[in-house]
């Protein structure tokens, strides 16, 4: 994996999760969230993991609750809020959800307290989010992908950006192993935390 780490800097990671499931989904795999977080501990002193996700909360029961649970448990800091339902000019149910302010204000509250930066967006919303952050001293890694049609992150992003780091590249050290992906109907997802050791697949999840 590319990138500059230095063994006694004190990390964070900022996960906007429908952005990185994105990503992912656009190389083809899955993230397997407990190597994710084992590979940033051995970069650096990390001392939090954030994942910002909104969530639809009048259905009774919502496909992407399993890995939000998992990952509240094991080592990640959770940031919801309650998603936005709509139908589009042809009839289409969407559900919006942006979770850029949140994210923003954590990173500036926690500037203090770090060193590095690791942003997992391509979203060029953040640009001044990241040149803020330098300004107070601090490094910032982006982590997204040029590899996909199109690429799933904003020149001007990658650009302000102190590093790097292709998703692809990044890829083999937190993939999910295929042979765990759970493969019955979807309404399986409601057991697939308890099925699973690992976090439950979020492909897995969304398509529910």
């Amino acid at each position: 994996m590319r990138g500059n780490f230095y063994e006694n800097e004190r990390v964070a990671l900022f996960i906007d999760g429908a952005n990185l499931y994105s990503a992912a989904r656009s190389l083809g795999f899955d993230i397997d969230y407990r190597r994710l977080l084992k590979v940033f501990r051995e970069k650096g002193r990390l001392v939090r993991a954030y994942y910002y996700t909104a969530l639809v909360e009048d259905q009774e029961y919502s496909p992407i609750r399993p890995l939000i649970d998992w990952l509240d448990y094991n080592g990640y800091t959770m940031v919801t809020k309650p998603a936005k339902e709509f139908t589009d000019a042809m009839g289409r149910r969407k559900v919006k959800g942006n979770m850029d302010i949140e994210l923003a204000i954590d990173v500036l509250e926690m500037a203090e307290h770090l060193d590095h930066v690791i942003l997992f967006s391509g979203d060029g919303d953040f640009r001044r989010l990241v040149e803020a952050v330098q300004r107070r001293g601090l490094r910032v890694s982006v982590v997204s992908t040029i590899k996909s049609a199109p690429p799933m992150v904003a020149d001007e992003l990658r650009r302000q950006a102190d590093d790097f780091i292709e998703l692809a590249e990044l890829a083999p050290l937190i993939a999910r192993n295929p042979s765990e992906r759970v493969t019955r109907p979807a309404a399986s997802a409601r057991d697939a935390e308890a099925e699973h050791d690992d976090a439950p697949s979020e492909s897995l999840m969304r398509s529910a």
